[in-house]
C-alpha cells in the first residue's frame, strides 16, 4: 500500500476515534490549566461569552508537510471558567493537544502531517467563557507588600519586554510618588491615579513604558505597562492581563494572615481600581515569556505556524481564528 494512502487512512481513523470518543480530547482541554486556577478572589456577577479560536491551513502551489500550528486559548482563572462547547477538526489534522507555556498561557497545538495542493486543514474550537466580575475588598488597611516574596512571584518584579521596571526614571518617579505614603494599598492607588492623570491614552502603535513616561502618551499596552513597571519599582508584583483587543493590569498584595491575592485595575477606559466590573474574556496573563524558538523573551504569546521543507512543495496559506461570537 502506498505510504500516502496509508497515512491518510491513519489520519481518518484518528479523527473517527476522536468523534466517537470526544471525552478524552475534551478531558485534556479541561485538565490543562494554570496552577493558579484554584486561587481565591472576590467575585461578583457573571457573564458567558462564546469565543472561537483555531486555524485554517491551505496548501498553495504544491504539497506542504510537517505543519504544526500553535495558538493561545482561554484558560481557567479564579474569575473565569472555560468550557469546551464544540470542535471542528478536518481529516487532514492528525492531532490536537493542549499545553501550558510557563504555567500561565494555555496553547492549542495542531499537527498536520501533509497537505496536498489545494487541501485545507481546519482545527477550530468554540469555548464558553464564563467571566465573573471582581469586586474591591471592603477593608484594604491590612493589605501589605509581601516581605518574603514567593518564588512564583519574582517573575512579576523584574523587567519585561517593553516594561523597563528597573530603569532609573521609572524607579525614581515611582518612589517619589509613594515616598510619604504609608498604606501599601494607597501606594499602588497613588501610582494608578498618577498614570491615569498624567499619561494620555492614544491609539498609536505601541512603544514601551519608558517612552510613555517621557512623552506622557501611549496606547493601552504602554499605559498599562507603565503602571506595571512602576508597581514593580516599589516591590509590588504586577502583570499584564490580555483580553480581546486590549489589556488591563493586576497587582499582588497579602492580607494580615499572609495570604496573597491579585487585584485588577483598568488603566485605559473608565476608572476601575482593585476591581473589574466588566466581563471581558481573559486570553492570557503575564508579560515575560521565554519560548524555545525565540532568543529574546516576549510579553505576549502569539500564534505560530511551522513546517518542513518538501521537494516541489508549496506554501501554506494560514488563517488564525480569534473571534468573540456575540454576547
Amino acid at each position: 500500500m502506498p505510504r500516502s494512502i496509508f497515512a491518510l487512512r491513519i489520519r481518518k481513523l484518528f479523527v473517527l476515534l476522536a468523534l466517537l470518543c470526544p471525552g478524552s480530547l475534551w478531558a485534556q482541554f479541561d485538565n490543562v490549566q494554570p496552577e493558579e486556577a484554584k486561587s481565591e478572589a472576590v467575585l461578583g456577577t457573571s457573564k458567558t461569552t462564546k469565543y472561537q479560536v483555531g486555524v485554517k491551513i491551505q496548501a498553495v502551489g504544491g504539497p506542504c508537510a510537517g505543519l504544526v500550528a500553535t495558538i493561545p486559548v482561554p484558560a481557567d482563572w479564579p474569575e473565569q471558567t472555560v468550557r469546551l462547547a464544540s470542535e471542528e477538526i478536518s481529516p487532514e489534522v492528525q492531532r490536537v493537544a493542549y499545553r501550558m507555556v510557563e504555567g500561565t498561557v494555555k496553547e492549542m497545538m495542531i499537527s498536520v502531517p501533509r497537505l496536498n495542493p489545494g487541501e485545507t486543514a481546519v482545527a477550530l474550537i468554540t469555548v464558553e467563557v464564563e467571566r465573573r466580575s471582581a469586586s474591591p475588598p471592603t477593608d484594604t488597611s491590612g493589605l501589605k507588600i509581601p516581605k518574603r516574596m514567593p518564588l512564583a512571584l519574582r517573575r512579576y518584579l523584574g523587567a519585561s519586554p517593553y516594561i523597563e521596571s528597573r530603569h532609573g526614571e521609572i524607579r525614581s518617579e515611582a518612589k517619589k510618588l509613594t515616598r510619604d505614603v504609608e498604606d501599601d494599598w494607597k501606594k499602588v492607588e497613588t501610582i494608578y491615579d498618577w498614570v491615569r492623570e498624567n499619561v494620555t491614552f492614544t491609539s498609536t502603535k505601541p512603544t514601551n513604558a519608558i517612552t510613555a513616561l517621557r512623552t506622557k502618551t501611549g496606547d493601552f499596552e504602554d499605559v498599562t505597562g507603565l503602571f506595571v513597571g512602576m508597581c514593580r519599582a516599589i516591590d509590588v508584583p504586577a502583570r499584564m492581563v490580555w483580553i480581546p483587543n486590549s489589556a488591563y493590569a493586576e497587582f499582588y498584595l497579602e492580607d494580615a494572615e499572609g495570604v496573597g491575592h491579585w487585584y485588577p485595575c483598568r488603566l485605559a477606559g473608565a476608572r476601575a481600581f482593585g476591581e473589574m466590573p466588566d466581563h471581558p474574556p481573559i486570553i492570557q496573563k503575564g508579560d515575560n515569556f521565554r519560548l524555545p524558538d525565540r532568543k529574546d523573551p516576549v510579553r505576549f504569546v502569539n500564534e505560530k505556524l511551522s513546517g518542513k521543507a518538501v521537494r516541489g512543495g508549496g506554501k501554506p496559506r494560514v488563517e488564525f481564528v480569534r473571534e468573540v461570537l456575540g454576547g
